[in-house]
């Protein structure tokens, strides 16, 4: 970032040395052609862009002019780019002017990384008709990687990564423009249309490519200024499929440096031959998960990954899959698992989908592992649940259902019972009871287990036989409860205890907000040290 500002602050000095330095001089050129400073501003449907110019004669004779040209060009997506260049324009008999350039650009993008390119275009500018092609090419160091934009997914018993990686694409652009006859050929106001497309390209990188509109209207020699100057208003259009569609609205203005009275009121198509080179605004690139493919088998911190899936590991073989994982362990589930009895968790084991999971590569790339898909059905029976918890366990990116059929038998998703530090983040979990007697919890947090987060689950319980619907207990421990979507349904009112959070005797510690209610009562009961707080409590009803 640093460098960023060095740069913009070295081109900001030497653009008002260069104003200081030429202004005086300029003042007495007889030349046809002097400097100007272009001032530019954009309003876009994605971004906002603001670019300073100056146009720097170096060379002329009456029908021919060299220049140069330097640009600095920021935008709100905390991009910036700098461009030099130089060209020459020549005024042919017919009344065409023809002319060639180029320029060195240099890009910051908004992932902090730098690409440089090249930029040669030609044109030729009528009375009625325009015409210009430019060509990008990219040089120096055109991939950087960006761990953030990395991607992970499972394929098969392994997880497969690519790293994420921004591209600097080579390509090219051309359009054709067409003066609207509203105003006189030599007037000072003129109306341009033009079409154009362009493509640009990059190693296993989708092609960025599509067609390009844009409107000019064009007043010279405005009254609150000299000679020579110019406001510009204008609008484009353009499409591909990577970055969908883009319009902006512009203004730009010329401020001459040189006196009013310093040259004879130059001709249209005299005064064309300082009209703005006009090429793409960026260097283009494209940032995503385009690294080589890796095989990936630790997480980011260094921890030891393994994978069950529901092919392998069913019912009795996911347990003894977590066992053999062993403590302090990372463990990610594909599939849907079917137990009978109560899965439990090592001490300080992670069990995930792997949603949102940092892993890392041979290589030393990190990426983050897409939404997983991995469901535990089951039906324990007797008071046990489908999870237990252990101490310092995690489990999160889970769907648990738990469903119980018989008499007196309690539906339980996740339990917490005599641990520390356990963590049920982002889980949903269901919890249904069909037995008459039975009743049916989505989490609970009991037996003197302290110090457990509960947060980000989707709770859905429903009591179908009986009285009692709980969708977060915390008994005789201390909890944070925060974030949670709550629903707790039971079939009669009478008897039992029952709504979506149900605090017994508990320790809720700070934090405990944020949760919502989507159907049944919120309820408390017993003495708590804490509270915990809804986002729509008063939707909380019986």
């Amino acid at each position: 970032m640093q460098n960023n500002r060095t740069s913009r602050a070295f081109f900001l000095a030497a653009l008002s040395l260069g104003v200081l330095n030429l202004s005086p001089a300029l003042a007495q050129s007889p030349d046809k052609w002097g400097a100007h400073l272009d001032l530019e501003g954009k309003l876009g449907t994605e971004r906002n862009l603001g670019e300073g110019g100056l146009f720097l004669p170096l060379y002329q004779t009456p029908d021919t002019l060299v220049f140069g040209d330097l640009r600095m060009r920021f935008d709100d997506n905390e991009s910036h780019e700098a461009n030099v260049g130089a060209g020459v324009r020549r005024m042919l008999g017919s009344g065409w002017n023809i002319g060639g350039y180029g320029y060195f650009d240099r890009r910051e993008s908004p992932y902090d990384n730098y690409f440089n390119q090249i930029t040669v275009g030609a044109e030729a500018l009528g009375r009625d008709v325009d015409l210009r092609l430019n060509s990008y090419w990219a040089i120096g160091d055109r991939s950087r990687a960006v761990d953030s934009l990395g991607e992970a997914s499972i394929s098969g018993s392994s997880i497969t990564m690519r790293g994420g990686e921004e591209r600097s694409m080579s390509g090219f652009d051309a359009e054709v423009g067409w003066r609207v006859p509203l105003f006189d050929a030599e007037a000072d106001k003129q109306l341009r249309f033009y079409v154009g497309g362009y493509r640009f390209t990059a190693d296993d990188v989708e092609s960025i490519q599509g067609p390009r509109a844009r409107v000019d209207f064009t007043m010279n020699e405005l009254p609150f200024l000299w000679e020579g100057s110019r406001l510009s208003l204008g609008a484009e259009w353009q499409h591909d499929d990577p970055r969908g569609s883009q319009a902006f609205a512009g203004l730009r203005l010329r401020i001459p440096l040189q006196h009013e009275a310093s040259a004879p009121r130059l001709t249209a198509q005299a005064q064309r031959m300082t009209d703005t080179v006009i090429r793409d605004i960026d260097v283009v690139t494209r940032a995503g998960a385009f690294g080589p493919v890796e095989t990936a088998s630790r997480t980011a911190s260094g921890q030891a990954i393994t994978v069950l899936t529901s092919a392998a590991n069913d019912g009795a073989a996911l347990q003894t899959g977590l066992d053999t994982a062993g403590t302090n362990s990372t463990v990610v589930l594909s599939g849907t698992f079917t137990t009978t009895s109560t899965t439990t968790l090592q001490s300080g084991q992670t069990v995930t989908s792997g949603t949102g999971l940092q892993v890392i590569s041979p290589s030393g790339r990190v990426a983050t592992m897409r939404a997983g898909n991995a469901t535990i059905n089951g039906s324990p029976g007797a008071a046990t649940a489908t999870i237990a918890m252990a101490n310092n366990s995690t489990l999160s990116g889970m769907t648990i259902n738990d469903t119980e059929n018989n008499a007196t038998v309690n539906a339980i998703g996740i339990t917490a019972s005599g641990v520390s530090g356990a963590h049920i983040i982002g889980n949903t979990v269901v919890s249904t009871n069909n037995g008459v007697g039975g009743t049916a919890h989505g989490i609970m947090v009991v037996s003197g287990s302290s110090n457990v987060l509960v947060s980000g689950n989707s709770v859905t319980v429903a009591n179908n036989s009986g009285s009692t619907a709980i969708g977060v207990q915390v008994n005789t421990s201390s909890a944070t409860v925060t974030g949670n979507s709550l629903s707790a349904i039971r079939s009669s009112t009478g008897g039992g205890t029952f709504g979506h959070t149900h605090l017994q005797d508990a320790t809720i510690l700070t934090g405990s907000t944020g949760n919502s209610v989507v159907a049944g009562p919120c309820s408390t009961s017993g003495t708590n040290s804490g509270s915990v707080s809804y986002t729509n409590a008063a939707n909380c009803g019986p």
